[in-house]
């Protein structure tokens, strides 16, 4: 099971701003929203925050909205847009899932609630810090 550095999220309640600042004040570059197809959300599923993009070339930012009622709003108990978090891809999150069951490490499966393309998995580090672990749909079949 190979694990590799994803994106970090930052939440804001102005994304714009913040995306602003990272792509014209530190000079990353814009990732367009519709390379990210989202899920859809209603009032009962999902996320329908707003949501930018940026990169050096490597490493992805996620700019999120702040939302602290995303994790009750979809049955689950950790919020990946109240605080942010840090994201690895998988090439196995089944595998992945397995070793933190056998660990004893709760997470909350959020499937593709967020991302029409990724499973993601988010859970905490030992000091409360969020972690996201995905894979793409395309290469879990």
């Amino acid at each position: 099971m190979k694990l590799e550095f994803h994106h970090i999220n930052f939440v804001a309640d102005d994304v714009d701003r913040l995306h602003d600042f990272y792509t014209n004040v530190l000079g990353l570059d814009d990732i367009p929203q519709q390379n990210f197809p989202r899920s859809e959300a209603n009032e009962d599923k999902g996320y329908d925050g707003n949501i930018r993009f940026a990169t050096d070339g490597h490493m992805q930012m996620h700019l999120a909205e702040r939302d602290f009622g995303v994790a009750f709003k979809n049955g689950h108990v950790i919020n990946p847009v109240e605080r942010g978090h840090i994201a690895f891809r998988t090439d196995d999150l089944k595998g992945f899932l397995k070793m933190l069951d056998e660990k004893g490490i709760a997470y909350s499966d959020y499937g593709t609630t967020f991302s029409k393309e990724w499973h993601q998995v988010f859970f905490h580090d030992p000091e409360g810090n969020i972690i996201e672990v995905h894979q793409q749909v395309s290469t879990m079949m």
